[in-house]
């Protein structure tokens, strides 16, 4: 009997791999970074894009494919070492919760609770990250319900935090943390529908 080389079996055993993550995390809850061969720059700015609307669909784990970097100058994966190294940022933006390794060419990152993102501005860092509230005009531009439930969730934090509910106090939260989930939700159609369901799960999260 022909005895099997080592070479032989990785395209097999890769492809296993490849099958059992798929129906563990499935298409929606992972990012291949690997396929399209972003630049380092491009990687960072997609992985962020794409962590922020996982988090706000109340995705708890996520699978990113960065690849190994055979193909990179030296064999350093680049686009695996700009995404580990941007986890840091993202955990004190409250968008990420932690991040282990899954294979040599992937990880699997946690997603933080609504509830981190949105009271990461109190101890932010990055000042280029921090948005100004929404004004009065883009509230009064939402629909009834819109409004109706960011009260809710302004009530809930402001409650949590312990500080009266005045009607100052009221605007305020409410415009911080509709200026916070929409900054995490993708234009286009049904964008209010989306940050309507954003905002109801941040209010049924525990305090």
């Amino acid at each position: 009997m022909k005895k099997r080389r080592t070479g032989e079996s990785r395209p097999q055993l890769k492809a296993l791999w490849q099958a059992m993550d798929e129906a563990v995390f499935g298409q929606e809850r992972t990012l291949n970074l690997r396929e399209s061969l972003p630049s380092a720059a491009e990687a960072r700015s997609r992985a962020e894009v794409w962590l922020r609307c996982r988090q706000v669909t109340r995705t708890e784990e996520v699978l990113i494919i960065t690849g190994r970097g055979n193909q990179s100058a030296g064999g350093v994966g680049v686009i695996r070492e700009e995404i580990i190294g941007m986890m840091p940022a993202l955990r004190r933006k409250g968008i990420v919760e932690s991040w282990r390794e899954h294979s040599p060419g992937s990880l699997v990152v946690k997603l933080a609770p609504l509830s981190s993102l949105l009271g990461a501005g109190k101890r932010r860092r990055d000042a280029s990250d921090v948005r100004p509230p929404a004004d009065a005009g883009a509230l009064a531009g939402l629909e009834a319900e819109t409004r109706e439930l960011l009260k809710q969730l302004a009530l809930r934090n402001l409650d949590a935090l312990g500080i009266d509910a005045s009607d100052q106090f009221m605007k305020q939260e409410m415009a911080k943390s509709f200026s916070t989930l929409l900054a995490s939700i993708p234009e286009g159609a049904g964008r209010e529908e989306m940050l309507r369901a954003a905002i109801l799960s941040a209010i049924e999260e525990d305090p």
